[in-house]
């Protein structure tokens, strides 16, 4: 008999970031996400979570960059291509509003089969695709 596979998720995502703050006011204001945890660890370091709202296990790890090379590598991370993908029930609603405070979008909207994108950039210059998949209706 075969054993049944252990149900896996991936917790986090770290996201190297210049400041704390800053990326929290980000997410927590243009992107709309919430604020999971802010711990500090001691020595300058925090432990800060951010998720989208009703997000139920991935979560965004804001990893302050300590050295050279990791300073080097924020808004980078996906070697310039789109590095994270974030759905929506509702793009027109979520893209308005990510417009209105600030976030820079690569392109118009557009449809594709699988569903109407806008390719965006965080506040370092990681894109990501802002998604409302075809099967999600509003």
């Amino acid at each position: 008999m075969i054993p049944e596979p252990m149900r896996q998720t991936i917790a986090h995502v770290a996201l190297l970031v210049r400041d704390y703050d800053e990326a929290i006011a980000f997410f927590t204001r243009s992107l709309r996400f919430e604020l999971v945890e802010d711990t500090d660890l001691g020595d300058g370091k925090r432990w800060v979570l951010v998720a989208p709202r009703g997000a139920r296990e991935t979560a965004l790890l804001l990893a302050r960059a300590a050295t050279p090379e990791q300073q080097a590598s924020i808004g980078r991370q996906g070697g310039g291509r789109v590095f994270l993908f974030l759905h929506t029930e509702d793009f027109h609603r979520d893209h308005a509003h990510m417009r209105s405070n600030g976030v820079r979008f690569l392109e118009e909207p557009r449809v594709e089969p699988y569903g109407t994108v806008a390719v965006f950039e965080d506040l370092y210059g990681n894109p990501w695709d802002l998604l409302q998949r075809a099967d999600v209706h509003t």
